[in-house]
């Protein structure tokens, strides 16, 4: 009877592992994970990884961030010259 308790008992971490993940965001989760992959065992880390993994392509970098802002800076820079041209010529924006 003791062998099922300890796989049980391993199942339910990995579940709570996994549902907690969801809770969480970016980079935090592969840290969550992964610490807890120590804790409970091999199958758990293999699982951190994939979810770890998994956030990593869903979530927005730094970077990405920052080039998003210069191009939405850039379109709003080009419209508002585009305003400023139609308004020397007397039309509306």
């Amino acid at each position: 009877m003791q062998p099922m308790t300890s796989a049980l008992r391993r199942a339910t971490a990995v579940s709570a592992v996994l549902a907690g993940s969801l809770m969480l965001q970016g980079c935090l989760v592969g840290a969550v994970v992964g610490t807890a992959g120590a804790v409970v065992g091999g199958t758990a880390r293999a699982t951190g990884a994939v979810v770890g993994a998994g956030v990593d392509a869903v979530t927005t970098s730094d970077e990405e961030t920052r080039a998003r802002r210069e191009r939405e800076q850039r379109e709003y820079e080009r419209e508002r010259r585009r305003c400023e041209e139609r308004q020397r010529q007397g039309r509306r924006c």
